[in-house]
């Protein structure tokens, strides 16, 4: 890890120790969220697995013992590639155009995996500007590029 890295963890867990109340360590609940902050995607189960919790207030992590859990998520974490989610989509794509009605596709995130909600879809849907064409259909492709270049492209 580099000391560029290092800062950004310590930036990222600084605030959430901020919202926490200033007393140098976060709750374990919270260390999924952290994660996604730095720019890891872990599952809930992944997050669990090393550590986090589903209730506040049952543990909580010092910066260090937090640095340990960042280290194992980033060093085992396995992050899908273009082509592999490209193609889980295409087992949507009747048709081999690229394409999956966005009702489908709003069913698939909120019914299969790591289910994500009507909001949080909603959300995503937003924020990678995705639109319908005028039969309802949404192109995967460019979803996808969007969703993997995460939230902020331009800072990367």
């Amino acid at each position: 890890m580099d000391a560029d890295e290092l800062e950004e963890v310590r930036d990222v867990f600084d605030l959430f120790d901020f919202w926490d109340g200033r007393d140098g360590m976060i709750d374990a609940v919270k260390v999924g969220d952290l994660l996604r902050c730095i720019g890891l995607n872990p599952t809930i189960a992944q997050s669990i697995k090393v550590g986090a919790t589903k209730k506040m207030g049952e543990k909580q992590y010092k910066f260090e013992e937090f640095l340990a859990i960042y280290k194992e998520i980033s060093e085992t974490l396995e992050q899908g590639t273009f082509a592999d989610y490209n193609e889980a989509f295409k087992t949507f794509d009747r048709e081999g155009q690229g394409l999956i009605p966005s009702a489908e596709m709003r069913h698939v995130l909120t019914s299969l995996g790591e289910r994500l909600t009507d909001n949080e879809v909603d959300s995503i849907i937003q924020w990678t500007e995705t639109h319908e064409d005028i039969d309802g259909n949404v192109k995967f492709a460019d979803f996808i590029k969007k969703v993997m270049a995460g939230p902020f492209p331009d800072k990367k």
